[in-house]
């Protein structure tokens, strides 16, 4: 530990760009030698106050005008400065190295912080903040972006205009036209519909076509039990009527999975939280532990569903349904940025919506905040009509990926004894009018529902 703690000071002072990259990101308690947190200090206070890094002669002055040193410390500062040369070191290893040493040690101090928390010897935390402290530890990462110059990097922007864009496809052809492709990574994507109509089955069939695709997929549910959205996934990808699975004979149950197993290079996590319990920390952690104990990286995350999640700003506290769900949209399309990777979630549709056969964005359940947060945004529609030809209307909302006037309004084959979505013949389209996309002013509607929602809250007497 020592040599790496002595070649990072070193770089720092001989190698701008490293120094540039990593210095936001070392702090001096990582340092286990008090000789090396003092140099670091000194290094860091340089940068801060004259934006580069200083020379040999600069540390040794500074480290004479010390005050808090004894003579064996100015002594190891002055051997130290002493060494410090331009020997070169290969710069992705440096930058690696440097970041697996900061994460080790954010994660060694985080873990003596928590067992002081633990043992009551910390008298301003509680255990409840063990979860964050790990969680910060085991985030730390180099982030080198420091944004879009607009004219110097013309040519990376041309790049990405032109690039061939890695999006999970659905395996329904309308969907993939709307969204030109499928969904992108760093997106929330949204299903609104009411209760019974397909919130789940549609995310359930959309879990399992990610996972032929080869992609992990991670599905976390608030609402039913693991074991039921697992079952649901079984009808749809083993080809079995759901009520049929529980008398299906072992052999055959494990012939098909083995089978499925052989078409997939994916995996699926199927993950149970109690009801209105859990939030985006919770789910951060999640995919923390999942990296650590499985290696398992999701490329999808799957939320079942959104009204039914906690907020982490808002544990516990009093506040207006439209500032909850707004806050829970925001945290949840705020953890689809930071592990790049899209969620798909449902919301419900309020009263005036249910059985409805034109559901629009004012039916919003509880939040008009939601729909202003969300890059894509969907009704799923059934009506008696529908439901006898075994179809779900599907209405576009919103959409951050295409414009809306085309397909605004389309039919998908609907199979609930086995959990499955399947695309129509084109002649049922036919009959569908497509009208163009509502106009909605999101600020407007949203300070509306505020004040709604906080006048009915001032109602209640405590």
């Amino acid at each position: 530990m020592e040599v790496i703690e002595s070649t990072i000071l070193k770089n720092l002072v001989t190698n701008e760009s490293y120094m540039r990259k990593v210095i936001p990101y070392v702090k001096p308690e990582y340092f286990i030698q008090y000789s090396d947190k003092i140099l670091f200090d000194i290094i860091n206070e340089f940068v801060v106050s004259y934006g580069q890094p200083p020379t040999k002669e600069v540390l040794s002055i500074e480290v004479d005008n010390r005050k808090d040193l004894n003579e064996d410390s100015y002594k190891e500062l002055q051997v130290k400065i002493a060494d410090i040369d331009n020997t070169e070191v290969d710069d992705r290893w440096i930058l690696d190295t440097t970041e697996k040493w900061c994460k080790q040690r954010a994660v060694y101090l985080a873990l003596l912080e928590s067992v002081k928390i633990a043992d009551g010897k910390d008298e301003k935390r509680s255990e409840d903040a063990i979860p964050s402290i790990l969680q910060e530890a085991l985030g730390v990462s180099f982030d080198e972006h420091i944004g879009h110059d607009y004219i110097e990097d013309y040519e990376s922007r041309y790049e990405f205009y032109h690039r061939h864009e890695n999006k999970i496809p659905f395996d329904l052809s309308l969907f993939n036209k709307i969204t030109k492709g499928g969904i992108s990574n760093k997106t929330l994507n949204i299903a609104l519909a009411g209760t019974g109509v397909g919130k789940s089955l549609f995310m359930c069939h959309m879990a399992a076509a990610s996972l032929l695709q080869s992609k992990n997929v991670l599905y976390i549910t608030l609402e039913m039990a693991e074991e039921k959205i697992a079952e649901r996934i079984d009808a749809n990808l083993l080809n079995v009527n759901i009520k049929d699975i529980e008398e299906l004979p072992e052999q055959i149950f494990t012939s098909k999975v083995n089978r499925l197993a052989q078409k997939t290079n994916g995996k699926l996590i199927i993950k149970e939280y109690p009801t209105a319990s859990a939030h985006s920390g919770h789910f951060k952690a999640l995919l923390n532990e999942l990296a650590l104990k499985k290696s398992f990286k999701p490329d999808i995350i799957f939320i079942d569903y959104l009204n039914i999640c906690a907020s982490s700003r808002y544990k516990g506290a009093l506040v207006n349904s439209y500032t909850n769900i707004k806050a829970i949209a925001e945290e949840l399309r705020g953890l689809a940025g930071e592990h790049n990777v899209p969620i798909v979630s449902a919301t419900q549709t309020t009263r005036s919506g249910y059985g409805s056969s034109d559901i629009d964005l004012t039916d919003t359940s509880e939040s008009f905040g939601l729909p202003a947060t969300a890059d894509f945004m969907f009704a799923l529609i059934s009506t008696e009509e529908l439901e006898g030809i075994n179809q779900l209307m599907i209405k576009q909302l919103k959409n951050r990926y295409n414009d809306t006037t085309s397909y605004k309004r389309f039919v998908i084959g609907i199979d609930r004894s086995k959990m499955r979505l399947y695309d129509v013949e084109e002649s049922a389209q036919v009959d569908i009018v497509d009208s163009g996309q509502e106009q909605y002013d999101f600020e407007e509607i949203a300070k509306s529902q505020s004040k709604s929602s906080m006048a009915k809250l001032t109602e209640f007497k405590f």
